[in-house]
């Protein structure tokens, strides 16, 4: 399917219109993500339970939803599939509920396993592609010793660093959301569509 380019064009048009017209709401938005962030900094074990409790709560009604889709539709092929896999969902909603501390250092040790792994690929990519990226493979290698450090850090801080390491993560990662959506919605109110 190809676009036609004055309908391209027309959509261009209609974005720039919405972003100007809804700058205030990214702006707002933004600066809302950047205090939730700075508080996630400040107070980190808080940030943490919530992202714990909030991620509990996920799986709790994703595996209750499962339950009820699977047992609809219990004729069909790969239903005890489909029953272990809510009921899976349901007991680890339940722990991340009724065990945040648990629960806390069970995610920190899921984050930890990502940085490793996120880190090790990332070094070796540098590796092998240092010849088509000359410029940049040496700050691609150095991401992937970052995330390694990291990763190490927060593995030799367990069972402590459980406390801080989401919630300090997440804030800064709100922090960067939000800055980014507050240049665009400064950058978005003087477009001329």
């Amino acid at each position: 399917m190809s676009l036609d380019p004055t309908d391209a064009r027309g959509l261009r048009v209609a974005l720039m219109t919405s972003l100007r017209t809804n700058w205030k709401l990214f702006l707002i938005e933004g600066i809302v993500l950047v205090v939730l962030g700075a508080a996630a900094i400040i107070v980190p074990p808080i940030a943490t339970l919530t992202v714990t409790f909030f991620i509990g709560w996920l799986l709790l009604f994703s595996g209750i939803a499962g339950l009820y889709t699977t047992f609809s539709m219990r004729p069909m092929p790969g239903f005890w599939w489909s029953l272990l896999s809510a009921i899976l969902g349901i007991a680890a909603g339940l722990v991340l509920l009724f065990s945040p501390g648990t629960g806390a250092v069970s995610l920190t040790i899921v984050l930890v396993a990502f940085f490793i792994i996120e880190g090790i690929a990332s070094i070796m990519f540098a590796l092998e592609h240092r010849r088509e990226l000359p410029g940049s493979w040496v700050m691609m290698l150095l991401s992937g010793i970052v995330d390694l450090v990291l990763g190490g850090m927060i593995f030799l801080g367990l069972p402590s660093s459980a406390a801080w390491a989401i919630g300090l993560l997440v804030g800064i990662n709100m922090i960067f959301g939000g800055v980014a959506l507050i240049a665009m919605a400064l950058q978005a109110r003087n477009i001329n569509a």
